[in-house]
């Protein structure tokens, strides 16, 4: 009787290491797909803390000093033809976006790697500041923060608010392209935004195309 206990225990010690074995290795495929980073961003927009309100740029301002000096502001400012003292640090929260037409308010943090994207829209570090002269980009995940972002086209309004100004964008272009394509980063002639998240929006898996919205400056305050 003892001997048929201690050959039931021996074989079930070779199925418990199986079931261990594939927990771990289902976890480990969970950490490293874009299925994961889905639902923490998910999360993130359910939750409210990609939503403006919660990062109210009065409130919390970026690691940005503006000098109080008026002699010094114009010296800086012709030093780099722009009303932005000095660039952000990567993970600085910069302003926010504001979408009429989605009735939508959304942070924009500089840079567009992971970390940044988790926490709403990127500023694209390579590209100018909004406001300024030449192409300002910002880029977001169609899964969170820029579900809604194929409502929006050609004459719809976009403002981006910074510590320097409210800067009022109008629509000019609708664009499909490779995410390859790096036409959407290049130099503009005049002050640009262009916003760009994943396409089709709802593709099931990693999207092959962007969506993209170029727009002119119209007003700024």
């Amino acid at each position: 009787m003892m001997k048929n206990n201690n050959e039931k225990r021996r074989s079930k010690k070779p199925l418990l290491l199986s079931l261990s074995l594939v927990l771990i290795l289902s976890g480990l495929w969970f950490s490293t797909t874009s299925t994961a980073t889905f639902l923490k961003g998910y999360m993130l927009y359910k939750t409210g803390n990609v939503e403006a309100k919660e990062f109210s740029s009065k409130q919390e301002s970026p690691a940005i000093e503006i000098p109080e000096n008026p002699e010094k502001q114009e010296a800086i400012k012709s030093e780099t033809n722009s009303e932005y003292p000095e660039t952000p640090e990567i993970g600085d929260l910069m302003g926010e976006l504001i979408i009429p037409k989605l009735e939508a308010s959304l942070p924009i943090i500089h840079g567009t790697d992971e970390a940044e994207l988790e926490k709403g829209v990127g500023h694209f570090a390579q590209s100018v500041m909004p406001g300024e002269n030449d192409n300002s980009v910002l880029s977001g995940h169609r899964d969170t923060v820029f579900r809604e972002l194929g409502e929006v086209g050609k004459g719809d309004i976009l403002i981006v608010k910074t510590f320097s100004g409210t800067f009022t964008y109008k629509v000019r272009q609708v664009r499909i392209v490779d995410e390859d394509d790096r036409t959407v980063i290049v130099p503009k002639p005049r002050a640009t935004l262009t916003v760009s998240t994943c396409y089709p929006f709802d593709y099931v898996g990693y999207a092959p195309d962007r969506y993209i919205l170029v727009a002119d400056l119209v007003a700024s305050e």
